[in-house]
Protein backbone atom coordinates (compact mmCIF):
# COMPACT_ATOMS: atom_id res chain seq x y z
CA UNK A 1 0.00 0.00 0.00
CA UNK A 2 1.44 3.44 -0.86
CA UNK A 3 2.58 5.82 1.86
CA UNK A 4 -0.13 8.46 2.24
CA UNK A 5 -0.01 11.93 3.77
CA UNK A 6 -0.99 11.64 7.43
CA UNK A 7 -3.00 14.13 9.46
CA UNK A 8 -1.82 14.20 13.09
CA UNK A 9 -3.83 15.69 15.96
CA UNK A 10 -2.12 16.03 19.34
CA UNK A 11 -4.53 16.26 22.25
CA UNK A 12 -4.16 17.29 25.88
CA UNK A 13 -7.52 16.44 27.37
CA UNK A 14 -7.70 19.62 29.44
CA UNK A 15 -7.44 22.08 26.57
CA UNK A 16 -6.75 20.28 23.35
CA UNK A 17 -10.18 19.17 22.12
CA UNK A 18 -10.22 22.15 19.79
CA UNK A 19 -7.31 20.52 17.95
CA UNK A 20 -9.65 17.79 16.73
CA UNK A 21 -11.09 18.61 13.33
CA UNK A 22 -13.41 15.80 12.23
CA UNK A 23 -13.39 14.68 8.65
CA UNK A 24 -16.52 15.93 6.83
CA UNK A 25 -17.24 12.26 6.14
CA UNK A 26 -16.77 11.09 9.73
CA UNK A 27 -14.29 8.50 10.98
CA UNK A 28 -13.85 4.81 11.49
CA UNK A 29 -11.81 4.71 14.69
CA UNK A 30 -9.43 2.25 16.35
CA UNK A 31 -7.96 2.87 19.82
CA UNK A 32 -4.75 1.51 21.32
CA UNK A 33 -1.02 1.87 21.96
CA UNK A 34 -0.14 -0.17 18.83
CA UNK A 35 3.44 -0.66 20.01
CA UNK A 36 5.31 -2.37 17.19
CA UNK A 37 2.38 -2.11 14.74
CA UNK A 38 2.65 -5.90 14.51
CA UNK A 39 0.51 -8.44 12.61
CA UNK A 40 -2.27 -8.23 15.21
CA UNK A 41 -2.33 -4.44 14.91
CA UNK A 42 -2.17 -4.66 11.13
CA UNK A 43 -5.28 -6.86 11.21
CA UNK A 44 -7.07 -4.02 13.01
CA UNK A 45 -5.74 -1.37 10.61
CA UNK A 46 -6.65 -3.41 7.53
CA UNK A 47 -10.19 -3.94 8.83
CA UNK A 48 -10.43 -0.22 9.69
CA UNK A 49 -9.40 0.79 6.16
CA UNK A 50 -11.86 -1.67 4.59
CA UNK A 51 -14.72 -0.42 6.79
CA UNK A 52 -13.76 3.21 6.10
CA UNK A 53 -13.90 2.55 2.37
CA UNK A 54 -17.37 1.00 2.68
CA UNK A 55 -18.67 4.03 4.63
CA UNK A 56 -16.71 6.72 2.77
CA UNK A 57 -15.17 7.70 6.12
CA UNK A 58 -11.64 8.57 7.25
CA UNK A 59 -9.52 5.70 8.70
CA UNK A 60 -8.48 6.99 12.12
CA UNK A 61 -6.32 5.74 15.00
CA UNK A 62 -6.29 7.10 18.56
CA UNK A 63 -2.98 6.31 20.27
CA UNK A 64 -0.80 7.59 23.10
CA UNK A 65 2.47 9.51 23.11
CA UNK A 66 3.91 7.34 25.89
CA UNK A 67 3.00 3.91 27.20
CA UNK A 68 0.04 4.18 29.63
CA UNK A 69 1.77 1.81 32.08
CA UNK A 70 4.11 4.69 32.95
CA UNK A 71 1.16 6.35 34.71
CA UNK A 72 -0.82 3.25 35.63
CA UNK A 73 2.06 1.28 37.19
CA UNK A 74 4.82 3.86 37.60
CA UNK A 75 6.95 1.98 35.07
CA UNK A 76 6.63 1.01 31.44
CA UNK A 77 8.43 -1.39 29.10
CA UNK A 78 10.90 -0.06 26.58
CA UNK A 79 8.82 0.39 23.48
CA UNK A 80 9.34 -1.38 20.19
CA UNK A 81 8.29 1.81 18.40
CA UNK A 82 8.23 5.40 19.58
CA UNK A 83 5.28 7.54 18.55
CA UNK A 84 7.26 8.99 15.62
CA UNK A 85 8.05 5.50 14.36
CA UNK A 86 4.41 4.44 14.80
CA UNK A 87 3.22 7.45 12.81
CA UNK A 88 5.36 6.37 9.87
CA UNK A 89 4.06 2.79 10.12
CA UNK A 90 0.44 3.98 10.35
CA UNK A 91 0.88 6.08 7.23
CA UNK A 92 2.42 3.14 5.34
CA UNK A 93 -0.56 1.02 6.37
CA UNK A 94 -3.01 3.50 4.83
CA UNK A 95 -4.29 5.29 7.94
CA UNK A 96 -4.92 8.97 7.17
CA UNK A 97 -5.61 10.48 10.63
CA UNK A 98 -3.88 9.73 13.93
CA UNK A 99 -4.84 11.33 17.24
CA UNK A 100 -1.88 11.30 19.65
CA UNK A 101 -3.00 11.73 23.25
CA UNK A 102 -0.93 12.46 26.34
CA UNK A 103 -1.72 9.77 28.89
CA UNK A 104 -1.72 11.57 32.23
CA UNK A 105 -3.69 11.43 35.48
CA UNK A 106 -6.59 13.32 33.95
CA UNK A 107 -6.92 10.87 31.09
CA UNK A 108 -6.45 7.97 33.50
CA UNK A 109 -9.47 9.17 35.48
CA UNK A 110 -11.66 9.89 32.45
CA UNK A 111 -14.54 7.42 32.33
CA UNK A 112 -15.05 5.31 29.24
CA UNK A 113 -18.40 7.01 28.55
CA UNK A 114 -16.86 10.49 28.85
CA UNK A 115 -13.94 9.51 26.61
CA UNK A 116 -16.35 8.09 24.05
CA UNK A 117 -18.57 11.16 24.08
CA UNK A 118 -15.88 13.89 24.10
CA UNK A 119 -13.12 12.39 21.96
CA UNK A 120 -14.59 9.62 19.85
CA UNK A 121 -17.98 11.14 19.10
CA UNK A 122 -17.78 14.94 19.44
CA UNK A 123 -14.10 15.17 18.51
CA UNK A 124 -13.95 12.67 15.66
CA UNK A 125 -17.55 12.07 14.55
CA UNK A 126 -16.93 8.33 14.64
CA UNK A 127 -19.33 6.38 12.42
CA UNK A 128 -17.97 2.94 13.32
CA UNK A 129 -15.27 1.33 15.47
CA UNK A 130 -12.74 -1.38 14.65
CA UNK A 131 -11.06 -2.75 17.77
CA UNK A 132 -8.80 -5.59 18.80
CA UNK A 133 -10.19 -8.61 20.63
CA UNK A 134 -8.65 -7.30 23.89
CA UNK A 135 -9.20 -3.54 23.40
CA UNK A 136 -9.93 -1.59 26.58
CA UNK A 137 -10.00 2.13 27.37
CA UNK A 138 -11.23 4.62 29.96
CA UNK A 139 -11.02 4.61 33.75
CA UNK A 140 -10.48 1.11 35.16
CA UNK A 141 -10.39 -0.16 31.54
CA UNK A 142 -14.18 -0.13 31.55
CA UNK A 143 -14.50 0.78 27.87
CA UNK A 144 -14.37 -1.67 25.01
CA UNK A 145 -16.53 -3.35 22.36
CA UNK A 146 -19.30 -4.23 24.84
CA UNK A 147 -19.64 -0.71 26.26
CA UNK A 148 -19.66 0.83 22.78
CA UNK A 149 -22.31 -1.59 21.54
CA UNK A 150 -24.41 -0.84 24.66
CA UNK A 151 -24.36 2.81 23.55
CA UNK A 152 -25.61 1.79 20.11
CA UNK A 153 -22.31 2.05 18.21
CA UNK A 154 -21.30 -0.02 15.19
CA UNK A 155 -18.32 -2.11 16.41
CA UNK A 156 -16.21 -4.63 14.50
CA UNK A 157 -13.67 -6.81 16.30
CA UNK A 158 -10.64 -7.63 14.17
CA UNK A 159 -9.54 -11.24 13.98
CA UNK A 160 -6.97 -12.48 16.49
CA UNK A 161 -3.67 -13.30 14.78
CA UNK A 162 -1.74 -16.39 15.88
CA UNK A 163 1.86 -17.29 15.13
CA UNK A 164 2.95 -20.77 16.23
CA UNK A 165 -0.39 -21.12 18.03
CA UNK A 166 0.33 -18.06 20.18
CA UNK A 167 -1.52 -14.75 19.99
CA UNK A 168 0.74 -12.06 18.56
CA UNK A 169 1.47 -9.39 21.18
CA UNK A 170 3.89 -6.56 21.81
CA UNK A 171 5.05 -8.35 24.97
CA UNK A 172 5.96 -11.50 23.05
CA UNK A 173 7.84 -9.48 20.43
CA UNK A 174 9.77 -7.56 23.10
CA UNK A 175 10.85 -10.89 24.61
CA UNK A 176 12.01 -12.14 21.21
CA UNK A 177 13.98 -8.95 20.45
CA UNK A 178 15.66 -8.94 23.87
CA UNK A 179 16.68 -12.59 23.36
CA UNK A 180 18.02 -11.84 19.88
CA UNK A 181 15.39 -14.03 18.21
CA UNK A 182 15.13 -11.85 15.11
CA UNK A 183 13.33 -14.54 13.10
CA UNK A 184 10.70 -15.04 15.81
CA UNK A 185 10.14 -11.31 16.17
CA UNK A 186 9.93 -10.92 12.38
CA UNK A 187 7.26 -13.63 12.18
CA UNK A 188 5.07 -11.70 14.64
CA UNK A 189 5.80 -8.24 13.25
CA UNK A 190 5.19 -9.23 9.66
CA UNK A 191 8.40 -7.42 8.72
CA UNK A 192 12.01 -7.36 9.87
CA UNK A 193 12.91 -5.95 13.29
CA UNK A 194 13.68 -2.23 12.94
CA UNK A 195 14.83 0.58 15.19
CA UNK A 196 14.34 4.24 14.40
CA UNK A 197 16.55 7.11 15.48
CA UNK A 198 18.27 10.37 14.70
CA UNK A 199 21.94 10.61 13.70
CA UNK A 200 23.87 12.53 16.37
CA UNK A 201 27.51 13.54 16.76
CA UNK A 202 29.89 10.97 18.24
CA UNK A 203 33.65 10.77 18.76
CA UNK A 204 34.41 10.11 15.05
CA UNK A 205 36.55 7.10 16.01
CA UNK A 206 35.08 5.04 13.19
CA UNK A 207 36.16 7.65 10.66
CA UNK A 208 39.70 7.62 12.05
CA UNK A 209 39.74 3.83 11.67
CA UNK A 210 38.55 4.09 8.06
CA UNK A 211 34.93 3.09 8.70
CA UNK A 212 32.80 6.20 9.37
CA UNK A 213 29.69 5.47 11.40
CA UNK A 214 26.38 7.18 12.06
CA UNK A 215 25.57 7.24 15.78
CA UNK A 216 21.86 6.78 16.44
CA UNK A 217 19.81 8.31 19.25
CA UNK A 218 16.98 5.76 19.44
CA UNK A 219 14.49 7.78 21.53
CA UNK A 220 14.41 4.78 23.96
CA UNK A 221 13.37 2.14 21.44
CA UNK A 222 14.12 -1.47 22.36
CA UNK A 223 17.08 -2.99 20.52
CA UNK A 224 18.50 -6.50 20.03
CA UNK A 225 21.38 -7.78 22.22
CA UNK A 226 24.82 -6.22 21.95
CA UNK A 227 26.80 -7.34 18.94
CA UNK A 228 27.52 -6.70 15.28
CA UNK A 229 24.76 -7.00 12.69
CA UNK A 230 24.25 -6.86 8.95
CA UNK A 231 21.50 -4.31 8.41
CA UNK A 232 19.66 -2.20 5.88
CA UNK A 233 19.79 1.51 6.71
CA UNK A 234 16.76 3.40 5.41
CA UNK A 235 17.15 7.18 5.48
CA UNK A 236 13.74 8.71 6.07
CA UNK A 237 12.61 12.35 6.08
CA UNK A 238 12.07 14.06 9.44
CA UNK A 239 8.44 14.65 10.46
CA UNK A 240 6.73 17.85 9.41
CA UNK A 241 6.00 20.66 11.86
CA UNK A 242 2.66 18.96 12.61
CA UNK A 243 4.42 15.71 13.48
CA UNK A 244 3.16 13.93 10.38
CA UNK A 245 5.56 11.82 8.33
CA UNK A 246 6.77 13.25 5.05
CA UNK A 247 4.86 11.64 2.16
CA UNK A 248 8.20 10.49 0.71
CA UNK A 249 8.59 7.17 2.47
CA UNK A 250 12.38 6.88 2.20
CA UNK A 251 15.13 9.10 0.83
CA UNK A 252 17.49 6.18 0.29
CA UNK A 253 18.32 2.65 1.45
CA UNK A 254 21.83 1.24 1.95
CA UNK A 255 23.39 -2.03 3.01
CA UNK A 256 25.11 -1.51 6.36
CA UNK A 257 27.00 -3.03 9.26
CA UNK A 258 25.92 -1.95 12.74
CA UNK A 259 27.41 -2.34 16.20
CA UNK A 260 25.27 -2.22 19.33
CA UNK A 261 27.20 -2.08 22.56
CA UNK A 262 29.45 -0.32 25.04
CA UNK A 263 32.65 -0.43 22.90
CA UNK A 264 34.77 -2.14 25.60
CA UNK A 265 38.00 -1.70 23.61
CA UNK A 266 37.86 2.11 23.61
CA UNK A 267 35.23 3.20 26.17
CA UNK A 268 35.42 3.40 29.95
CA UNK A 269 33.81 0.59 31.97
CA UNK A 270 30.11 1.22 32.45
CA UNK A 271 29.84 3.51 29.42
CA UNK A 272 26.41 3.83 27.88
CA UNK A 273 25.58 1.53 24.99
CA UNK A 274 25.67 3.05 21.53
CA UNK A 275 24.25 2.12 18.14
CA UNK A 276 26.82 2.81 15.42
CA UNK A 277 25.99 2.22 11.76
CA UNK A 278 28.45 2.04 8.86
CA UNK A 279 26.65 2.48 5.53
CA UNK A 280 28.38 0.50 2.79
CA UNK A 281 29.38 2.49 -0.30
CA UNK A 282 27.96 5.74 1.10
CA UNK A 283 29.67 9.11 1.26
CA UNK A 284 27.71 12.00 2.72
CA UNK A 285 26.63 13.94 5.79
CA UNK A 286 23.93 12.22 7.86
CA UNK A 287 23.88 14.44 10.96
CA UNK A 288 20.30 15.24 11.95
CA UNK A 289 18.85 12.66 9.57
CA UNK A 290 16.41 9.96 10.68
CA UNK A 291 17.42 6.35 9.99
CA UNK A 292 15.18 3.30 10.21
CA UNK A 293 17.61 0.43 10.76
CA UNK A 294 16.43 -2.99 9.61
CA UNK A 295 18.20 -6.05 11.06
CA UNK A 296 19.16 -8.73 8.53
CA UNK A 297 21.62 -11.04 10.31
CA UNK A 298 23.71 -11.17 13.51
CA UNK A 299 27.41 -11.42 12.66
CA UNK A 300 28.98 -11.81 16.09
CA UNK A 301 28.82 -10.87 19.76
CA UNK A 302 30.54 -7.79 21.17
CA UNK A 303 34.24 -8.38 21.95
CA UNK A 304 37.16 -6.63 23.62
CA UNK A 305 40.26 -6.24 21.45
CA UNK A 306 43.84 -5.75 22.60
CA UNK A 307 44.60 -2.76 20.36
CA UNK A 308 43.09 -0.34 17.87
CA UNK A 309 44.85 -2.23 15.08
CA UNK A 310 43.11 -5.44 16.11
CA UNK A 311 39.81 -3.58 16.35
CA UNK A 312 40.33 -2.12 12.88
CA UNK A 313 40.95 -5.59 11.42
CA UNK A 314 37.83 -6.91 13.14
CA UNK A 315 35.72 -4.07 11.73
CA UNK A 316 37.05 -4.80 8.25
CA UNK A 317 36.05 -8.45 8.67
CA UNK A 318 32.62 -7.41 9.97
CA UNK A 319 32.04 -5.16 6.95
CA UNK A 320 33.02 -8.00 4.63
CA UNK A 321 30.67 -10.36 6.49
CA UNK A 322 27.88 -7.78 6.11
CA UNK A 323 28.52 -7.59 2.37
CA UNK A 324 28.25 -11.38 2.11
CA UNK A 325 25.03 -11.41 4.16
CA UNK A 326 23.48 -8.83 1.83
CA UNK A 327 24.73 -10.65 -1.27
Amino acid sequence: MPHRQLRVSRVLLANGLGNLVPSPHGAVTSVGVFDGVHLGHQSILDANIARSASLGAEPTVVTFAQHPKEVLLGRAPRTLTTVEHRLALFARSGISHVVVMTFDEQLRNTTADAFTESILQAGLDTRAFVLGFDSKFGKDRAGGPESLRALGHDVEIAKKVLVDQRAVSSTAIREAVELGDLAGAKAMLGRAVTIYGEVVHGEALGRRLGFPTANLDLFHELQPPHGVYACKAHIVPPPSASGAPDPRERIGSYSAAANIGRRPTVAAPGAAALVEVHLLDFDGDLYGQRIELEFVHRIRAEKTFSSLDELQRAIAADVEAARKAHA
